[in-house]
């Protein structure tokens, strides 16, 4: 028996009336919510991205640390404004994000000053983890049976904390791929898991270079995707030691870099 699947969370979609073709009929649809939240560190903006509200704290930290931050808390700011987080992270330099900004739901960070600025440094993961082609498979389903919000909206990415057995830790929806990924580190960091080097992540879409970068400072070893590596992707997967596995779907997989992780 199938076991019946949560509701989204009331804030991540919307209701609205839509006309649906062919017939012109006159229905009831949601879609996922967008909004823009504001970073601050010490009361000061850093930047602003366009999330799904939901597990702010989570991906403040995420990003934080995907930046090469060492946060140590997130929390929403004393004058309590909307839509904003203020992160607690001493060793925060104000001139290293000085050119300010702008991340986008869609791309990620946008507006950086120069393709240095994009590189974070992280350590090449290390890690002895082995899990069987069978396993890598199986968690595209595993994680699409916890994306409530995408089935009330057709309109979200999720990423998915997975232990070595395959059991699911912790799932994130977000109109941004990268949102997603950081609200699951976010979450890692508050329950004491980083490094990831035990545990598998696995994304909904295709895999860019600011996954895999995230991926690469949180320690994981293992990514998984059911669409495409990009070329810088696979490049940086293989620099920083990680395995990266696309086109996962139906039972095939294709393995890019690092394949001695994979047990046949």
């Amino acid at each position: 028996m199938t076991p019946k699947r949560e509701a989204p969370p009331a804030y991540s979609t919307a209701p609205l009336r839509v006309i649906r073709l062919p017939g012109a009929v006159e229905v009831e649809d949601r879609v996922a919510v967008e909004e823009p939240l504001e970073l601050r560190i010490g009361g000061h903006p850093v930047a602003v991205t366009m999330r799904t509200p939901g597990h702010d704290e989570e991906l403040a930290l995420g990003f934080a640390l995907s930046e090469g931050l060492r946060p140590l808390s997130a929390r929403v700011p004393d004058d309590l404004a909307a839509n904003t987080i203020d992160l607690e992270a001493p060793g925060f330099d104000p001139q290293r994000i000085a050119r300010s900004f702008y991340t986008t739901s869609s791309c990620g960070v946008c507006g950086k000053g120069a393709l240095e600025a994009i590189a974070v440094e992280s350590a090449p993961v290390e890690s002895t983890l082995t899990i069987s082609g069978a396993l890598v498979g199986s968690l595209p389903d595993r994680l699409r049976e916890a994306q409530a919000a995408f089935d009330s909206t057709g309109g979200l990415h999720a990423t998915g904390l997975f232990t070595a057995a395959g059991e699911l830790v912790c799932a994130r929806e977000d109109v941004g791929r990268h949102n997603a990924m950081d609200k699951v580190i976010g979450r890692a960091f508050l329950d004491g898991l980083l490094p990831l080097t035990d545990h598998v992540l696995c994304v909904s879409g295709r895999l860019s270079f600011e996954l895999v970068q995230k991926a690469a400072v949180a320690g994981c070893p293992v990514v998984v995707a059911v669409g495409a590596p990009s070329s810088l992707a696979v490049e940086l997967a293989a620099d920083r030691g990680i395995t990266l596995c696309g086109f996962v779907r139906d039972g095939r997989c294709n393995v890019y870099s690092r394949p001695e992780r994979i047990i046949a």
